[in-house]
């Protein structure tokens, strides 16, 4: 009964759909026969629900589940007595032998005789296949049955075919029975997978908006957010009624902790109180020990700092720093230590703390209610927390920053400079990542700013927001009326709200709505300081808000050359582009660099725009703006995918989809699933391509992505070609290319003509592909993709009558050669061998195809590395290695480089012997290795010496 589970005590069955960095999407089972996995994290993290996971997606066997009784965990041996009473039960999946003479085997109550029985019971279950077993709580066993099973998790091969996975809380010092098994620690949820709980909880019936708040304040703890969820009333759950603050208070954090911590001394309490303050704000949750230790010896009348130490159980000590081992337990430290307790922590550690940090700190030591807004010295260190927070040159992350604006604004009274301070604090938040935080401090902007310009700022930072993350029409919407609001008062933030909202209709797919974004721009006068986002194929922006304080004229190339290349004024478009990718360096601003990648994404300019990408992941990183990381991330993998690169852009949006999801960008991370399926139809991974499709789609629906939803779909029609069904692939993309109302979008249908026209040519249907060739050769005109001009006479020759295709495969692959892009070039070599194998041509076909298998198994296109073989076993050629004869069919020019090669030259030593260029070197080579069936130069150097030792025949 493959799958069976038996779980004792009985532990709910609830799914978690999420952890992908610890549940496998595919759903499989995180450990195999013969391995073992220690399941780690904080309190409330969901070890349970993702061992009750694990057990389902366990397919290979039966499971057996075990829950640890705290009852028993003073009696010896007590956890393995139960363990191994499951496979005694009738019950069970598969009984194992009985007791010798009566006895249990475990009476001698000694380790060898409990290792013994262990294994003897598990190799006795898994002798008919493969056995999954779950300890839940293992911490709570015995200590003997933790040795035993510590002992089994370090050598599970001993048992047989079985796989082990046991789970221990990740906040406490790890039980030294269980050191040396592989840890798996459960993350926290992101805020996509918190919101998707939220709705299977309720059905979907949560208020957007309470649903956002509670997300953001579970901090991706799933006890916690179910917690929250079950405290509020009907009316509260529906938005009818405020929410409590705080949403999560003492009690409620103190009990999802167990009480932990218990027994602390009152010095401890300080201790851990202490910490808790200085970590507050901090990006890694940790701070320096240093202050910490000053701070405590102030707030205990000078106490010796060796009395001083944390309990090791909760706090981590190590270079100077230190850091809660739970996150959940630091904020129920701070919120059980009272008002009283934390304003005089965070008094002590302002004493110690220079800069912003202890501005901060000073801030948060003060009361902020209506009283003392008022009150001259709060007025006035809100003044000088403000001040400090908008200095660039006070080193400080964009998180930190947002805090100290946020608890100016608390500090101040009702009016403009409170709303200024929540503006500034709402754009560093979406700087850090945290929109929800964003959202919240401009909702206060729109109801207390009191003029237009205040006001309209504040629609261009939501609209920032929603263009990552929310509904693009609706982002268009607000980023117009931000426009309308800022005109009169604020060129240079009205041209950052023109362009976004350009930015939303590209999204969107809506070339009436970008135009109309663009060409209002178009009469405006010039601001000094322009500032926006730009919009491009890539489909990744940068924050319009983000840079109001820039002081060229980036931005506004980068708006003309958009309506330029829109408006089909390719030269106009290609000038103003050109100065944007010029105009960037390394070094400058975020937001110019993530504009200089999207021209040259534009401009087909792939160096040019892997070179801005990596200087703004770099320089977000550098800077902290968790925002960023995720649109720069994209323009990589998309930069990587067009220069035909599928591993370095599956890596890059690999990374990009987790930092999306910490940033809370939904809309970013759909680019990023759209990339990753792109990625996998060239490695042949259909399981990864429809996961990935499924995930971009689901958002762009919601979402109103065009783009990614047409990049999604290609992947799913490329992975059909890829796989030798061309008509599937033609029925998917002919709507998406052709002329009509379900034509996909238009920064995306070009790239995928050549394999609308490849499927429908295969399929027979090539009739059908006559008039997207005419409109593809106008687009490879442009130059916007260096492979298009090769592609566009591989689409002519496949449409062409025999007389002419012959000529226009070798023409395409002299323009590949210029080109590059092992891919590209070797589904040409393929099409054309395809076509010489079908008018008999053999050895041509042979030389051809087999450079196609050479080209994609260097670029990891498995799928397409399999029709290659066997369109050679159908040529009467193997795919496998040659023979050493195999030599003599090579022409006098390709056996003397070969020999060349054997000898250890390189393509530019050779070329220099035989005096000819390096690109033709590597020509000779690559028909070399077609026709030998070699893959590297190591083999064809062992060829030849296999070669010479073997002698001729006569």
């Amino acid at each position: 009964m493959t799958g069976q589970t038996t779980v004792r005590p009985t532990a709910p069955a609830v799914e978690r759909r999420d952890r992908p960095t610890a549940v496998p999407e595919r759903a499989e089972a995180p450990v195999a026969a013969g391995e073992a996995r220690l399941v780690t994290g904080e309190p409330g993290c969901g070890r349970s629900r993702f061992l009750d996971r694990a057990a389902r997606a366990f397919t290979a066997g039966p499971v057996v589940h075990v829950r640890a009784d705290p009852a028993a965990a003073t009696v010896p041996y007590s956890g393995l007595r139960a363990l191994l009473g499951l496979f005694a039960e009738p019950n069970t999946h598969r009984p194992a032998a009985p007791p010798r003479n009566g006895r249990h085997a475990l009476d001698p109550l000694d380790a060898p005789s409990a290792d013994a029985a262990l294994r003897s019971a598990l190799r006795t279950a898994s002798a008919g296949g493969p056995l999954l077993v779950c300890v839940d709580d293992a911490h709570l066993w015995d200590p003997a049955s933790r040795a035993a099973l510590g002992r089994l998790g370090r050598d599970p091969r001993a048992a047989g075919a079985v796989g082990l996975l046991l789970t221990a809380p990740g906040h406490r010092p790890l039980d030294p029975e269980f050191a040396g098994i592989p840890p798996l620690r459960l993350d926290p949820l992101t805020a996509a997978a918190s919101a998707a709980l939220l709705d299977e909880e309720t059905g979907g019936s949560l208020d957007r908006g309470v649903r956002d708040d509670l997300v953001a304040e579970a901090e991706g703890n799933p006890a916690l957010l179910l917690a929250l969820l079950r405290s509020l009333t009907p009316a509260q759950l529906r938005g009818r009624a405020p929410l409590p603050r705080p949403l999560a208070d003492a009690e409620l954090l103190t009990a999802l902790v167990g009480g932990c911590p218990s027994a602390l001394t009152a010095e401890q309490e300080q201790v851990l109180l202490t910490a808790a303050a200085a970590v507050r704000e901090a990006e890694d949750g940790s701070a320096a020990v240093a202050p910490v230790r000053r701070a405590l010896a102030r707030l205990t009348g000078g106490a010796p700092a060796a009395r001083l130490d944390p309990p090791p159980d909760l706090l981590v000590l190590g270079d100077g720093r230190l850091r809660f081992r739970s996150a959940l337990v630091r904020r129920a430290l701070y919120a059980r230590a009272g008002e009283r307790g934390r304003r005089a922590a965070h008094r002590a550690l302002a004493a110690q703390e220079t800069g912003l940090p202890g501005l901060l700190h000073h801030a948060w030591a003060e009361p902020a209610d209506a009283a003392t807004a008022t009150d001259g010295a709060a007025a006035a260190l809100a003044t000088a927390l403000a001040a400090a927070a908008a200095d660039p040159a006070v080193p400080a992350s964009p998180r930190l920053r947002c805090a100290a604006l946020a608890r100016a604004a608390d500090l101040t009274g009702d009016g403009p400079d409170q709303a200024r301070h929540r503006l500034a604090a709402a754009q560093q938040a979406l700087l850090a990542g945290q929109p929800h935080r964003a959202l919240r401090l401009l909702d206060a902007v729109r109801t207390g700013a009191p003029d237009a310009e205040l006001r309209g700022r504040a629609e261009l930072l939501r609209g920032a927001a929603l263009l990552r993350d929310g509904p693009v029409d609706e982002a268009r919407a607000t980023l117009l009326l931000a426009k309308s609001l800022l005109a009169a008062h604020a060129p240079a933030a009205a041209l950052a709200a023109t362009l976004g909202a350009a930015d939303a209709a590209w999204a969107a797919g809506d070339v009436p709505g970008c135009l109309e974004a663009l060409a209002e721009g178009r009469g405006e006068k010039e601001p000094e300081a322009p500032s926006g986002t730009p919009a491009g194929p890539g489909a990744a922006s940068a924050d319009p808000a983000a840079s109001l304080a820039s002081g060229d004229d980036v931005l506004r190339e980068h708006r003309r050359g958009m309506l330029a290349l829109l408006e089909r004024r390719f030269g106009a478009a290609v000038r103003s582009l050109r100065r944007v990718v010029d105009a960037a360096a390394p070094g400058d601003r975020v937001e110019t660099l993530l504009r200089a990648a999207a021209a040259a994404l534009l401009m087909g300019d792939l160096v040019g725009a892997r070179g801005a990408a990596t200087a703004a992941l770099v320089a977000a990183r550098t800077q902290g703006e968790a925002a960023a990381l995720g649109p720069a991330l994209e323009y990589l993998a998309y930069t990587e995918l067009r220069a035909g690169r599928h591993g370095l852009a599956r890596t890059h949006a690999e990374e990009g989809l987790r930092a999306a999801h910490r940033a809370g960008q939904r809309n970013t991370a759909a680019h990023h699933h759209a990339a990753q399926a792109l990625a996998a139809s060239i490695d042949g991974d259909a399981d990864a391509v429809a996961r990935h499709v499924r995930h971009a789609q689901e958002i762009s629906l919601r979402h109103g992505l065009a783009q990614a939803a047409t990049l999604a779909e290609w992947a799913l029609a490329r992975a059909d070609l890829g796989d030798g069904r061309p008509a599937e692939a033609a029925d998917r993309l002919g709507p998406l290319v052709r002329p009509g109302p379900g034509r996909g979008h238009f920064a995306v249908w070009m790239l995928a003509v050549p394999c609308f026209v490849e499927a429908a040519a295969r399929a027979g249907r090539g009739g059908s592909a006559g008039p997207v060739v005419e409109e593809f050769a106008e687009w490879a005109r442009f130059g916007a993709d260096p492979q298009a001009p090769a592609q566009l006479l591989r689409c002519r020759a496949l449409l062409a009558p025999p007389d002419r295709a012959d000529g226009l495969y070798e023409s395409a692959l002299a323009l590949h050669d210029t080109a590059g892009g092992d891919f590209e070039r070797a589904r040409t070599e393929f099409l054309y061998g395809q076509w010489l194998r079908r008018r008999r041509r053999l050895r041509e076909a042979r030389d051809r195809l087999g450079a196609a298998l050479v080209g994609f198994e260097r670029c990891g296109a498995r799928a397409w590395a399999e029709q290659a073989r066997a369109e050679l076993r159908a040529n009467g050629t193997s795919a496998g290695g040659a023979r050493a004869g195999d030599l003599s069919a090579l022409t006098p020019q390709q056996l003397r480089i070969v020999h060349h090669v054997a000898g250890g030259a390189t393509n530019r030593e050779i070329a220099q012997a035989l005096t000819v260029s390096t690109r033709t070197v590597d020509y000779h080579l690559r028909k070399v290795f077609a026709a030998l069936g070699v893959r590297s130069r190591v083999e064809l150097a062992r060829l030849v010496e296999q070669t010479e030792k073997t002698p001729a025949h006569p």
